[in-house]
């Protein structure tokens, strides 16, 4: 019998979240960010059902770029960690990928280097004090750049945002201005200038941020960039539906308890049911009994602690259930976003944690 467990991933969904993002920042292209498999969901289809509607990708690493090129895929791909070695340059050239630079041993790679032109993305830090350079330093790194005959020309501008999930937090509105000033050198209005600040939470909640492209992520996976709310709100569609189906239905007395440690007691004669998933699969160990789960479509919760291969939920309110009713983790009709606040994490860990003895299925 093939384990019912798998993430079902609704490409349409994740077209229509592009379609969001554009119809928010409208004047911008849009550089979808794929990295860390496409946050859980598959790099390669990922990308293949994106191709038509995005201007560009987003990567982290060259091992994340490669498998892309060699699926077919044709549009730009930026390295958002850049060169981490010489070695890289000619990968980097051979499959036509763009790169970050943002600490002087690039530059000096670059410098060095000869042969074709490459297209540089030079990062500045404008607060949010991860990668970059200072903002005082921009004009004369820009100006290396400039004369260095293995980059080529116009070489682009961009930074990251640290607080824009909060939009109350006047931190974005400073960063904002640390970086108009910091390229002060340029002329803001010239067609060679080209920008790049907003994340996700940039593009649906800072519209001064958007500049000429946006870099959407979380949001293309139907997560609300924002810490107070869901993506639904946003018209959001969720991407991932992770799944699967009830193995067991056992009925117990009161006091009896439930899972390791025996922390949960049966409140009062109950039928329990056993759902294969565990965190062998991805699903979050530290999820607390009230958890939420949809069994059958309704809201059930998680009781006992998550164990390698199954969890146990209450089956108070259906007492009809039965071995291969469906069972949902997260997805339609129950927020990645609240079962990560009552896993006392954050949605993006969820979708990546995801482990490969899931199956994944594509749907279009």
């Amino acid at each position: 019998m093939t384990r019912a467990t798998r993430a079902v991933i609704d490409l349409a969904a994740l077209r229509h979240n592009l379609r969001i993002s554009r119809g928010a920042s409208p004047n911008a292209k849009q550089m979808a960010i794929i990295k860390a498999h496409a946050y859980g969901h598959g790099i390669v289809p990922v990308a293949q059902a994106l191709e038509q509607q995005a201007d560009a990708f987003g990567v982290a690493l060259i091992e994340e770029a490669i498998p892309l090129r060699e699926a077919g895929i044709s549009k730009p791909i930026l390295l958002l960690e850049g060169l981490t070695d010489r070695k890289d340059l000619p990968l980097i050239r051979g499959f036509r990928l763009q790169t970050v630079v943002h600490h002087e041993g690039q530059v000096a790679m670059l410098e060095e280097a000869h042969g074709e032109p490459v297209s540089v993305w030079l990062k500045i830090d404008t607060g949010m004090h991860r990668l970059g350079f200072a903002p005082e330093k921009a004009a004369a790194i820009y100006q290396r750049l400039l004369e260095c005959d293995s980059v080529a020309k116009p070489i682009y501008l961009m930074t990251h945002l640290a607080n824009a999930d909060d939009r109350e937090d006047p931190y974005t509105a400073q960063q904002l201005k640390s970086f108009y000033e910091a390229i002060s050198f340029n002329d803001p209005q010239s067609a060679d200038v080209v920008c790049s600040i907003a994340n996700s939470a940039g593009v649906l909640g800072w519209p001064d941020s958007h500049a000429d492209w946006v870099r959407p992520g979380i949001m293309l996976y139907g997560v609300s960039p924002f810490v107070d709310n869901t993506g639904a709100e946003y018209d959001l569609q969720a991407v991932m539906c992770l799944q699967s189906e009830l193995i067991a239905v056992n009925h117990f007395k009161k006091g009896d308890t439930v899972g390791y440690g025996g922390s949960w007691v049966c409140p009062e004669a109950m039928p329990v049911g056993v759902v294969a998933i565990g965190y062998g699969d991805g699903y979050p160990r530290h999820a607390r009994p009230g958890t939420p789960v949809l069994v059958n479509g309704q809201r059930s919760q998680l009781i006992g602690r998550v164990s390698m291969d199954m969890v146990t939920v209450d089956l108070r309110n259906q007492p009809h259930a039965k071995v291969g009713d469906p069972v949902v983790l997260w997805g339609k009709g129950l927020a990645v976003e609240e079962v990560a606040d009552y896993a006392s994490t954050i949605a993006y860990e969820l979708l990546c944690s995801v482990t490969n003895r899931v199956l994944f299925e594509y749907l279009d």
